[in-house]
């Protein structure tokens, strides 16, 4: 490249020769080192926009089209590495709609809902058998004590499901389209079949004539309005080194009862007797915590131990 430019005619003479050959060779080392220089500068600075350039289109893939003034088919591509972006947030933000409300609002659930509901759950219409019997004074397998009230029932063990129904008010339908609402006091134990409710004589005759024995019913759990509160009941023999703890005129029926203890809340155990029991006296004239079906919680303070006693509070549960 540079040789050709400083080559000189044939016809000059050896003495200018070696002078000339000698700016030639000086000529031809700066012509290769500017030479050099450009080409390997102009190198550098096309490989380091490259670079450049390539990150950016990595990061930012809009900022080519826009720049370059790139026509709207450049678009799609553009855009389609951030479409799937709206579909995974909304996804991680509402990974399960309906399993929220149920989660957020445990202690109260929406209604129609019955998180910790055994055998009977509201919501559900159950088929199956009534009789009749002498309810006597009121009294029966609840233990909750004579009544003057006879609006009652006894439960069909299955169902009864270790004293879980005791407590529970229930819509009672006959064939005919006669209903009555009773209240579960009484266990009914075999023959009494799943499904089946014993009634009161004075509750039977509200759906049939006495004599006819038994009908055919269906029936389903309600949650009854009242301004009445509940009431919470020592049993006979309790103190402060063991108790039996019953709760009397629950709204909706009862799920748990928990004591107060040092290190939190302590679960007791329910009996077939409709009381919970604290063995070791644990908690025993302490707060108590009580939980229907519906997952609420109510907390009772002030309820000294007094055997046999009802002693009333000022809580109730809601209706649902």
């Amino acid at each position: 490249m540079a040789s050709p430019s400083h080559r000189r005619p044939r016809g000059k003479r050896r003495g200018l020769l070696v002078p000339a050959v000698a700016v030639a060779a000086v000529g031809l080392l700066i012509s290769l080192v500017v030479a050099l220089t450009r080409d390997g500068g102009s190198d550098t600075v096309r490989a380091t926009a490259t670079s450049a350039v390539g990150a950016d289109a990595a990061v930012r893939p809009s900022a080519s089209p826009t720049a370059t003034g790139r026509t709207p088919e450049a678009t799609p591509s553009t855009a389609s590495p951030a479409a799937p972006k709206p579909s995974v947030t909304t996804a991680s933000a509402r990974p399960s709609r309906g399993g929220a409300p149920t989660t957020a609002a445990a202690p109260h659930p929406a209604s129609g809902g019955a998180p910790l509901a055994g055998r009977i759950a509201p919501g559900t219409t159950y088929g199956g058998v009534a009789t009749h019997y002498d309810a006597g004074d009121g009294d029966g397998a609840c233990l909750y004590g004579p009544s003057a009230d006879r609006m009652t029932a006894a439960m069909n063990t299955a169902d009864y499901e270790t004293s879980r129904a005791c407590g529970a008010y229930v819509l009672v339908r006959a064939a005919g389209g006669a209903s009555v609402t009773v209240r579960i006091t009484n266990e009914c134990p075999a023959p009494c079949a799943p499904g089946q409710l014993d009634l009161s004589r004075e509750a039977f005759a509200e759906l049939a004539g006495l004599s006819a024995g038994r009908i055919p019913i269906t029936w389903s759990l309600l949650s009854p309005g009242t301004s009445d509160t509940l009431s919470i009941r020592y049993k006979t023999g309790s103190s402060s080194h063991w108790c039996g703890v019953q709760a009397i005129g629950h709204r909706n029926p009862l799920a748990r009862l928990e004591v107060a203890t040092g290190s939190g809340w302590q679960r007791l155990t329910r009996t077939e007797y409709n009381y919970f029991l604290s063995p070791d006296g644990t908690g025993c004239g302490g707060a108590l915590r009580l939980t229907d079906i519906y997952g609420e919680r109510l907390t009772v303070d002030g309820i000294a131990v007094r055997p046999d006693a009802v002693q009333p509070t000022r809580v109730q549960f809601a209706r649902h």
